[in-house]
């Protein structure tokens, strides 16, 4: 079977990538605490956030810090890092899945913060988790017809409203061990925020070549997660099955088109303890080469990819090869490389 996408790049590099850690730290024990009350009414035991999930503790914004001034302090962290002026970039795209308001975009408010020009295009890409990764091929796209030479992708995501508004109904009179269960994972969310610049790999030979990767969806599953700013629901047992069905299927379609048998680097979108160990057995990779951050910051949506690999970026090697998987609910899934 052929993927959905399959897609190569011959001019675009990576001129750096950077994530952002939201200040707050709240632990899952204190969240525990705040449904003590509930858990003993079900008859349900704390500490399933840390056993089952693997999440120790997650971020939060400070009141008053928005989702775009999130993304913009990545943005303009990634700029300087990068060497390019805000006058230089073409583009620039937000993709998160939070946002204050539907209209107008997020993407004008990380424009105006950051002083970009009246020429840089800007918008938002929404597409859950996987966001962040198809700015990065639109972007790419872009840079390699010649219509850009820089592209900015900035995420700023948030869980502080989505976990008190959750507490709070959850502690409700009325709350069934289902409901628990159904917004179990709506508490393994995190707070933080990542920014890429992307530049001419010609030049830029310091750069990281974004190489290409394919892209496949399962929509027949879109309704196993939904959510907005106030709740999020997940049937979280058949979602990971489903999840893990599509990556090996994305994986598996492209592996030998791209050879990634023996990649240096795995850099996974990351969920849970459950679900990094399930990705890996499905794909067959070593869990050895999967650097994790979700028992320290959670499930922090798009932002989990570039804020991974900003992370990891330290310990990798020139030359070395990377494979970015992601998986948005909905569902779709991608697989990026990137030759460090």
């Amino acid at each position: 079977m052929t993927a959905n996408t399959e897609f190569h790049f011959t001019d675009t590099a990576i001129l750096s990538v950077v994530g952002i850690e939201a200040p707050i730290t709240v632990t899952s024990p204190e969240i525990d605490a705040q449904l003590a009350d509930t858990y003993a009414r079900l008859g349900l035991r704390p500490g399933m956030l840390e056993s089952l999930a693997g999440i120790e503790e997650r971020r939060w914004w400070p009141e008053g810090v928005s989702f775009a001034d999130a993304a913009a302090l990545a943005g303009a962290k990634a700029l300087a890092e990068s060497g390019v002026a805000p006058h230089q970039v073409g583009l620039v795209i937000d993709t998160s899945v939070c946002r204050d308001h539907l209209e107008p975009s997020a993407a004008v408010d990380v424009h105006e913060q950051l002083a970009l020009p009246s020429s840089c295009l800007n918008f938002d890409l929404a597409n859950a988790c996987l966001g962040f990764m198809n700015g990065m091929q639109l972007a790419a796209l872009m840079i390699d017809s010649g219509q850009i030479d820089y592209a900015l992708i900035v995420d700023g995501e948030g869980s502080r409203r989505t976990q008190k508004s959750t507490i709070a109904r959850l502690n409700g009179p009325d709350t069934t061990r289902d409901d628990v269960l159904a917004n179990f994972a709506t508490l393994t969310l995190g707070s933080a925020s990542a920014a890429m610049v992307l530049g001419r790999a010609s030049t830029h030979p310091e750069g990281h070549r974004f190489v290409g990767g394919v892209g496949r969806a399962a929509t027949a599953h879109k309704g196993l997660c939904v959510g907005d700013l106030d709740s999020m629901t997940t049937d979280s047992r058949l979602l990971l099955e489903a999840a893990v069905v599509l990556a090996r299927d994305t994986w598996m379609d492209a592996r030998d088109r791209f050879d990634w048998s023996d990649m240096d680097s795995y850099v996974i979108h990351q969920v849970s303890k459950i679900h990094t160990a399930a990705m890996a057995d499905a794909i067959g990779i070593d869990p050895a080469r999967i650097p994790t951050i979700f028992e320290k910051f959670g499930n922090i949506g798009p932002a989990s990819i570039p804020f991974t690999l900003a992370r990891q970026a330290q310990s990798l090697n020139r030359g070395d090869r990377v494979a970015c998987m992601g998986i948005g609910s909905g569902l779709n899934a991608a697989v990026i490389e990137i030759d460090w």
